[in-house]
């Protein structure tokens, strides 16, 4: 914030002005995600939508996020990225499946499970597979992303609508990478 006044000085009372009501939008839209504005009727050519169509929009909280990597020998793999320094945080290498963790940066290693590395969610969890007091259970965000009109490689179970319990689904996205969104509470 010095900089920031530092910076300001010896500019004209209109320009203060102008950083006053950035500085109070900003603070404003603190905590808040500006999102893609939707389609609407265009006034130019060219042009999608207008400042009319602005409009803040919750983002859809996935959860913890790691990436699964596909590997040929987990061992192997293991001890690259260690050297990279991760250490292993989760899994069995026995079971050919390790996560590793470096600072709030999580991979997991499996052989023989996927066959695409794969962009994963956990809702419920925090960045340390701690279970979280609230969370938007995966079912809803099936929901959600079905209204959109996602398609799925795989579903959740929306049977039972009273409950949160484990459950995942797979999209993939336009370039063919799949995203699981893999509840674990």
């Amino acid at each position: 914030m010095p900089k920031i006044i530092s910076m300001l000085q010896g500019v004209g009372t209109e320009e203060i002005s102008h950083v006053e009501l950035i500085g109070t939008t900003l603070s404003q839209l603190q905590g808040k995600m500006l999102m893609p504005f939707e389609a609407g009727n265009s006034d130019s050519a060219g042009c999608r939508g207008s400042p009319a169509a602005l409009r803040l929009k919750s983002p859809m909280q996935l959860g913890a996020f790691s990436i699964s990597l596909t590997v040929k020998d987990i061992s192997a793999s293991a001890a690259c990225y260690e050297k990279l320094g991760f250490t292993s945080f989760g899994g069995d290498i026995t079971q050919n499946w390790l996560i590793l963790k470096n600072g709030e940066t999580v991979i997991g290693l499996f052989q023989g499970m996927f066959e695409k590395n794969m962009l994963t969610f956990n809702p419920g969890w925090s960045q340390n597979a701690e279970a979280l007091d609230s969370f938007t259970d995966v079912r809803d965000l099936q929901r959600e992303l079905k209204a959109q009109g996602a398609e799925f490689v795989s579903e959740a179970d929306e049977a039972d609508e009273a409950t949160t319990c484990p459950g995942s689904f797979i999209v993939v996205d336009p370039d063919g990478n799949p995203v699981l969104v893999d509840q674990h509470v």
